[in-house]
């Protein structure tokens, strides 16, 4: 037996073919290309070899970049597995002229069977039925002259095509006459041979093929037969076995002449004999011969309990009593479902890209090399995966099937598994009814849009973003203008959270392939649907087929949102469906939209328990929300404040405070969702640097921020976006209010503000005004009381200055809640107003002190045992810990009076131990 085997061959067979390599005890190797690199089958293989660049022809194909990797690693034999050269007669011949075993038949055999018109004559010779045609035709003249005798319909084939490649189905001398150039081309292109024949075309064929496997010596079995014909464009979709529907001595007749074609020339290793099966006469013909192991093997390994991959090793080791193994029969049913990654509503264009989320059933066997994470490259075959259920029947396994299908998930790129859905549930592959031409019936209507353009930055979002994770620097991201988006799934009847699209600037471009309903919110767009203007916060029936044109966001505002009906289906990340762009995470493929793209909108529940999307009629009176209640935009601006974290004296004179809140700042160019960044008065500042933090006096050791903080970075304050920083250095004198956030994310560069500040009372009143409008909202109906005074938004017209007639006043509510003055080894404990949502605990003086730094992990510790409801974050600084709360589920005075006995009980921290661990670098 071999001690070391390279599998020359990529993705699913290669980690298939590693794992029996493992079981046996023998050490696998691995080849992969650029491409490849992050592949499962590299990671799991005992050695892996870099061959070359993601084109195959410059890795897979490459021979001697594969026999150098054998020489490499003292590999003493190479599995081809299927595809690239698995059935190349030279491959295999080099690979034996290296010294090196090749598990696959012998090259001489590979020849013989690798063309067609040959394969035909020793099937001929072996007695094997065979498909009416001709031998190689010379010109289309002579392919029309045997079309005549042989009768229409016809194919013309490439005697060296594969895969479907080379195939032409004619109804006439014309369509003969036609297609003859362009198969020969297809030959000649793909697989360097120009022959052409031709067949005759059965009109209800199915697909029927039977794996053979000989010892080499004249020796061989038929393991069963399999049915292939689920195909689209000749390539193979669904396989099972047994093959349904038919008679015992027609499948005894076939398998027969599976072994006499295989013995007639010492067949070795595995095989397929391929045959067309007419229904209609229940005849089988000579189609091809298969020298390979093929895609669908595994549906009868299942059946048999042989693992074919085990005694190909075996012969090719010269170990011939592998055969002596097989029983003879075979038990229960078997079927297999191809996973590819391709759009079946776009005639199955392949898809790429990264993959978000990838779930399979544990109760399938499963043939794999994508996971979480992965990406699809577009070099080779979009084969992601096959999905194996075995049961005691066929219609068990079918069952098995469609369960097995239900529970697979694949995102972020288009896939068949909705289609495959469909096809396991079809009436006449249920019944055994398959033909060739049965995937072709089927109809396919996804509830899917597809993005003809992405426009500018068009991302998924949902309210209220990415929760939880602020204190390992993942941002919540969500809507920048988080009440038009609110308002947008409100008038649509969803749940709050439902996913929708943000759109800045410049929108995309949608096609609907399925009817549902819509809202556009936010700033208004040039938008239409087919040409027909689309007016802003009204529901709009969209049909099946219709476009959307979004297109500038001309202003005021800068940000314009999409809802649709039941929201956007997408995988949650970190327990939300947003995009988080800079991460690369959340949303579709973490990313932007871009055009290619589909969208998947959530099913419904219908009343036979299926799924449907949302149904609409177009054109039909459909809710909206009345002008007059419209959020105001402008290019000057009022926004809410609150005084605080960070404030006078200690970092800010009282000087510096009145300024900028009388100072209109304008919104500077470089402004996008991590922050908006102001130009405007520079501060005088309270203190000369920033001490042991830094030199400018803006500088403090990190504390975490919140969304919306003004945050001064030197003299220029940013107001922190939702794909902001969690942790800074930089002081905050003031945080924008709940209610105000979506004025900063419609804020356009070059726009003027006025800052604000108001009372915490205040900040709470707006925000259950707010929260008051939305909720009175009804997607049937919109409340006929809603008024533009419930949601206050005071613009400024921008030749008006953002400047009051008079100097504000300093603001009368202090940042700082509560001060506990040093106790001992307690250090002092100041709680600082952070926005209405968050809160800051600072310990001590401004200095870098490890001891400070453990009690705030102490603290931290203590809320997350016991976390009072309302927590959604707790955020630790250098010495401070950041408290992010919900209010309208815990008041600012309860929590204070919360972490006021926390820290109580934390006492002077003796006896406090701290986990902590050891970590050696290279």
């Amino acid at each position: 037996m071999f001690d070391c085997v390279l599998v020359a061959n990529r993705g699913t067979i290669a980690r298939r073919i590693l794992r029996t390599l493992r079981r046996m005890g023998i050490r696998g190797v691995a080849v992969y290309s650029d491409a490849d690199a992050d592949s499962l089958h590299v990671g799991e293989a005992d050695v892996s070899v870099r061959i070359g660049a993601g084109p195959a022809r410059e890795s897979y194909l490459d021979i001697e970049a594969i026999l150098a990797a054998a020489r490499a690693t003292g590999a003493q034999a190479i599995h081809p597995g299927y595809g690239f050269l698995s059935e190349n007669a030279g491959f295999a011949a080099h690979c034996e002229a290296a010294g090196l075993a090749f598990i696959g038949p012998t090259p001489d055999t590979m020849r013989r069977f690798g063309l067609k018109h040959t394969a035909r004559e020793l099937a001929a010779a072996a007695n094997v039925p065979i498909l009416p045609g001709s031998s190689l035709l010379a010109s289309a003249a002579a392919a029309v002259s045997a079309a005549d005798a042989l009768g229409y319909p016809v194919m013309l084939k490439a005697t060296a095509g594969g895969g479907g490649i080379g195939m032409r189905a004619c109804a006439n001398a014309s369509d003969v006459a036609a297609g003859f150039e362009a198969v020969a081309r297809l030959g000649g292109n793909n697989f360097g041979d120009a022959g052409v024949f031709i067949e005759r075309l059965v009109r209800r064929a199915r697909h029927v093929e039977v794996q053979v496997f000989g010892d080499g010596q004249g020796r061989v079995i038929a393991l069963g037969e399999r049915d292939c014909s689920l195909q689209r464009r000749n390539q193979k979709v669904i396989e099972e076995t047994p093959a349904p529907g038919i008679a015992p001595a027609t499948r005894a007749a076939l398998l027969d002449s599976a072994v006499r074609l295989a013995s007639a020339v010492n067949y070795r290793s595995a095989g397929t004999v391929e045959y067309l099966y007419d229904d209609e006469r229940g005849e089988f013909y000579f189609l091809e011969v298969n020298t390979r192991l093929q895609v669908e093997h595994g549906v009868t390994e299942q059946v048999t309990g042989i693992d074919l991959v085990e005694w190909m090793v075996r012969i090719a080791a010269g170990d011939l009593g592998c055969l002596d193994l097989w029983p003879g029969t075979v038990t229960g049913a078997s079927i297999e479902a191809r996973l590819y990654a391709e759009d079946p509503h776009l005639d199955y264009r392949p898809s790429s890209g990264l993959l978000t989320r990838v779930e399979f059933p544990a109760d399938a066997r499963v043939e794999t090399w994508v996971t979480t994470g992965s990406v699809v490259s577009a070099f080779y075959d979009p084969l992601l995966a096959k999905l194996i259920v075995t049961a005691a029947d066929r219609p068990a396994a079918i069952a098995a099937l469609q369960a097995a299908l239900d529970a697979t998930r694949i995102d972020g790129l288009e896939t068949n598994v909705e289609w495959l859905r469909e096809v396991a549930r079809n009436g006449d592959f249920v019944a055994g009814r398959v033909a060739t031409s049965l995937l072709a019936t089927i109809p396919f209507a996804p509830a899917t849009i597809q993005v003809l353009s992405g426009g500018l930055a068009t991302s998924v979002q949902e309210y209220p973003g990415r929760r939880g994770y602020w204190s390992i620097g993942v941002p919540p991201s969500g809507p920048f203008d988080p009440l038009g988006f609110r308002l947008g799934n409100r008038l649509l009847g969803n749940s709050a959270d439902a996913a929708g699209l943000e759109i800045t600037a410049l929108g995309p471009t949608l096609r609907f392939n399925v009817a549902c309903r819509i809202c556009l919110t936010g700033a208004r767009a040039e938008a239409d649907l087919d040409g027909a203007p689309v007016e802003p916060y009204r529901v709009l029936a969209v049909a099946a087929g219709q476009t959307l044109r979004v297109g500038r966001v001309p202003g005021p505002g800068l940000r314009t949102f999409l809802l649709l009906e039941g929201g956007l289906e997408v995988p949650a990340y970190l327990g939300s469906r947003t995009t988080f762009t800079l991460g690369g995470f959340g949303g579709h493929a973490g990313r932007n939209l871009a055009a290619g793209d589909v969208l998947r909108l959530v099913a419904r529940a219908t009343t036979d328990g299926g799924t449907a999307a949302a149904p609409s009629a177009p054109g039909a009176a459909l809710p909206g929300l009345p002008p007059a209640v419209w959020p105001e935009l402008g290019s000057g601006w009022e926004i809410r404040v609150l005084y605080g974290p960070h404030g006078a004296p200690d970092f800010f004179t009282d000087a510096d405070i009145v300024t900028l809140l009388d100072a209109a700042w304008r919104v500077h160019y470089n402004s996008n969702r991590t922050g908006v960044r102001l130009v405007g008065p520079k501060p005088q500042w309270a203190r000369r640097d920033g001490g042991e933090a830094g030199l400018h006096p803006s500088n403090i050791h990190d504390n975490a921020y919140a969304i919306g903080a003004v945050d001064f970075t030197g003299d220029m304050p940013i107001i922190l976006g939702p794909d902001g920083p969690s942790l800074g250095g930089f002081v905050c004198p003031f945080v924008v209010i709940e209610a105000d956030l979506w004025k900063v994310g419609q804020l356009v560069p070059g726009d003027t503000l006025r800052f604000v500040a108001v009372s915490a009372d205040a900040a709470a009143a707006a925000r259950h005004a707010q929260d008051a409008l939305i909720d009175r909202l009804d997607a049937a109906s919109p409340a006929a009381d809603a008024t533009a005074t419930a949601m206050p938004a005071t613009r400024l017209t921008p030749s008006t200055p953002a400047q009051p007639a008079t100097p504000t006043a300093l603001p009368r509510s202090a940042p700082i809640l509560a001060t506990v003055p040093a106790s001992g080894a307690r250090p002092q404990a100041v709680y600082r107003a952070q926005g209405d949502r968050h809160l800051v605990l600072e310990y001590g003086p401004l200095v870098l002190d490890l001891e400070l730094r453990i009690r705030v992990h102490a603290l931290m510790h203590m809320l997350a045992q016991a976390p009072p409801p309302g927590i959604i974050d707790v955020t630790p600084g250098i010495r401070s810990l950041q408290i992010h709360y919900e209010p309208r589920q815990l008041p600012l005075a309860a929590l204070l009076d919360a972490l006021l006995g926390a820290d109580e009980r934390l006492g002077t921290l003796d006896g406090f131990e701290i986990p902590s661990r050891v970590v050696h670098l290279p």
